[in-house]
């Protein structure tokens, strides 16, 4: 499974993007986390926004699966579980 990876630009993050998604990787050895590209197909796309505005763009991205969001580390535990869900 490829997972589409989408930060935000970061303008006002309130906690560790990277780590964040450190942890959410860490716990699926067999997902290739990449970087979202346009015109390239993800199983699933993950957006992670630094806060509560999330105002990464996803539109652009074509993913089979859909789309997860998150915009704070206590999201970490309901991303992992909606992966699971999705794999």
């Amino acid at each position: 499974m490829k997972c589409g990876v989408r930060f935000c630009g970061g303008c006002n993050p309130r906690y560790d993007r990277r780590e964040a998604l450190n942890q959410i990787e860490s716990q699926f050895k067999d997902i290739d986390f990449v970087n979202a590209a346009e015109g390239v197909p993800h199983d699933l796309l993950l957006v992670i926004g630094g806060c509560s505005n999330c105002c990464a763009s996803y539109e652009q991205f074509d993913t089979g699966a859909g789309v997860l969001k998150m915009w704070d580390k206590t999201h970490i535990d309901k991303i992992l579980d909606d992966i699971q869900k999705r794999k």
